[in-house]
């Protein structure tokens, strides 16, 4: 058996490699072998951070690479990433970044302002 570090690294890399599809913790716990309060308790061991934290934080990292390099409408976004809504993507995004995905693509990217509303220029 892999030691605890070699699993999560590994575990990491298959997270960061399906980070697109709708993924839950059962999801990766079903990946993982081990019960999901069990994984979770490895995970939170081995780096110091919430399994489901770590995955919305990674989806949302990857939006707001998106937000600032593509025109990419927020609903297509919302839904490649796996979120529900474009309300629960803007609602979580705001949280960590205190902006909303809209605001922060006209911020960080101008030339991308004018396709906020995902319409045409």
């Amino acid at each position: 058996m892999k030691n605890k570090k070699e699993f999560i690294n590994s575990l990491l890399m298959w997270i960061n490699d399906n980070i697109e599809s709708p993924m839950k913790i059962d999801t990766v716990a079903i990946k993982s072998g081990y019960s999901k309060w069990h994984l979770q308790r490895l995970f939170f061991a081995e780096t110091g951070q919430k399994l489901g934290q770590y995955i919305r934080d990674r989806k949302l990292q990857l939006i707001a690479d998106e937000l600032i390099t593509s025109n990419e409408p927020l609903i297509n976004l919302a839904m490649k990433f796996g979120f529900d809504s474009q309300q629960s993507l803007t609602r979580a995004f705001h949280k960590k970044y205190q902006l909303p995905p809209r605001k922060y693509r006209k911020t960080f990217c101008p030339q991308n302002a004018q396709q906020t509303s995902g319409g045409t220029p």
